[in-house]
């Protein structure tokens, strides 16, 4: 017989470190599902011992199957622990987070201002109430509870920065932002779109009634100022030559304002050059702000697959430029 050299020692040895492992598994597991559930585990009331036990059973049994994504099986076993204790804040507070998750915005929202009834201050149940709130698109009232969310801890000034942003509420933002500027408290994201939102904001100067292009590009020449520039590619629409010329020096020289990607990439379209007029849009593009300026891009965006042929990526940009119309 051939001996692999194994005695009865080595495998009793293997079997009570595979025992081991198990064990720490199982102890990991635990620790997650507590920590994960740090912010919603009840506090204890008079229930007798039994009733405890299948309470925190029910509960823990909840924990684990959200974490999973069974939503259902969770509010299921949320429904059992209500019946062992009726009106309990944290009961609420989950049953709202895993309506959340099932989309379910109505009931969600329902538990969790159930719970803040209760506890009208605890920041963990309105910063959900605020992804309930975007969930459904409502960001004014997302902005109101984040702002009572900012009451109570300061360090959640950046995420109402974002509500702003979402909502365009561009004044708002930057004076926030250059509030967190002051508490160097503004991350590097957020100073890089202050930058774009202030370079939007040139001076409002009286727009020459000039409609010689010769007269505007001496002056531009002269004072390289965007505003003669807007001029010379607003006038110029039908001259491609010409359009194409500002609207490169353009991008050099003023690459944060997205109107002169918008007209390179019109003119390049009117030269077939679609795919240049593409890259041309998804690189200017993320300098767009107002909104008629986004719908103006993605139209162009849809001429530039047409120009390619291809129809289902035109159709989609031409129904992105409808919804933001609409």
């Amino acid at each position: 017989m051939i001996s692999f050299g194994f005695t009865k020692t080595h495998k009793q040895e293997r079997q009570f470190n595979f025992f081991r492992l198990a064990l720490l598994s199982l102890i990991f597991c635990f620790i997650s599902i507590y920590n994960y559930a740090q912010d919603s585990i009840p506090e204890k009331e008079d229930l007798t011992e039994e009733a405890e036990l299948k309470f925190q059973n029910f509960f823990f049994k909840a924990l684990s199957d959200k974490s999973i994504g069974n939503y259902q099986k969770a509010i299921e076993n949320l429904e059992s622990c209500n019946q062992l204790l009726e009106n309990n804040t944290a009961i609420y507070f989950e049953f709202s987070k895993n309506y959340l998750l099932l989309n379910k915005t109505i009931l969600a929202k329902e538990y969790v201002t159930r719970a803040l009834q209760k506890e009208p201050n605890n920041i963990w149940m309105l910063k959900h109430l605020v992804k309930v709130y975007q969930k459904e698109n409502n960001l004014e009232d997302a902005i109101v509870t984040q702002k009572k969310v900012v009451a109570i801890s300061p360090k959640e000034k950046p995420f109402l920065v974002s509500l702003y942003l979402y909502n365009r509420d561009y004044d708002k933002a930057i004076l926030l932002m250059e509030l967190l500027q002051n508490e160097n408290a503004l991350t590097s994201d957020l100073k890089r779109i202050k930058q774009r939102l202030n370079a939007r904001k040139v001076p409002e100067q009286k727009v020459l009634k000039l409609n010689d292009i010769s007269v505007l590009q001496q002056k531009f020449e002269k004072d390289k100022s965007y505003e003669t520039l807007e001029q010379i590619l607003k006038i110029s629409e039908s001259n491609i030559s010409i359009l194409l010329k500002y609207s490169k020096e353009g991008i050099a020289l003023f690459p944060a304002q997205p109107f002169v990607y918008l007209m390179k990439a019109y003119a390049l379209n009117s030269q077939k050059m679609y795919k240049d007029a593409l890259t041309t849009l998804k690189n200017g593009i993320d300098f767009v702000i107002e909104e008629q300026m986004e719908v103006n891009f993605y139209l162009e965006m849809a001429n530039s697959y047409k120009g390619l042929g291809d129809v289902n990526e035109e159709n989609k940009y031409k129904e992105k430029a409808k919804q933001l119309k609409s």
